[in-house]
């Protein structure tokens, strides 16, 4: 079995392992780092592969143009999501009672974040796509679409068909962080305006 093989089935369980662990935000957020970057970041190195090849690298400009565009386009989803009852009442998703621990949440939200693009569109995405791009990305998009069941609804289709999309930004890009960026200030935005009156029918 080859090895970039090999560190995927290795890594695959570890995408259930943190809605496994019953915690508080800060504990989820120290529960995802370890199961979705330290561990993985570790297994892969003693398998051999360096930092850069699953994709923990600086991006291109391809990846960061793409970031740009695709946030831009966000802006209008994300305040018709903030309409829909469901998806207001359930996000911001960590507790907060003023501004600076808003911002502390989303500080949180973004090590969330980090670790889940790092995990997905890293780990599981860059050592397969150099042998087959597509199925490298569904490998990596069902497991990320699978963890978002239990939220809102309308978030399965859309986790499915953004991560196809990170996919395709991100190897373009050679690196994860494009769409971390993407993910992190997309979500940050989308918790601002469930938290502002603008969600108020």
């Amino acid at each position: 079995m080859e090895k970039s093989a090999l560190l995927y089935l290795v890594l695959l369980p570890l995408s259930f392992a943190p809605w496994l662990i019953s915690s508080t935000f800060w504990g989820h957020v120290a529960v995802v780092l370890f199961f979705y970057l330290a561990l993985p970041l570790v297994i892969s190195r003693a398998l051999g592969f360096s930092r850069e090849e699953v994709g923990l690298n600086q991006p291109g400009r391809e990846g960061l143009k793409l970031f740009l565009i695709l946030f831009v386009l966000s802006i209008p989803l994300s305040i018709y999501g903030a309409t829909i009852p469901s998806m207001r009442n359930y996000y911001p998703v960590f507790h907060y009672s003023s501004l600076t621990t808003f911002l502390l949440g989303e500080l949180g939200m973004g090590l969330i974040m980090l670790a889940h693009e790092a995990f997905y569109r890293g780990f599981l995405l860059f050592l397969l796509a150099r042998k087959n791009e597509w199925l490298a990305i569904i490998l990596q998009d069902v497991p990320y679409t699978i963890v978002h069941l239990g939220k809102p609804g309308i978030e399965v289709p859309y986790a499915f068909v953004a991560g196809i999309i990170f996919a395709k930004m991100d190897l373009k890009g050679k690196s994860f962080l494009p769409s971390f960026l993407l993910h992190w200030l997309g979500s940050a935005f989308f918790d601002l305006l469930c938290a502002s009156s603008f969600a108020v029918p």
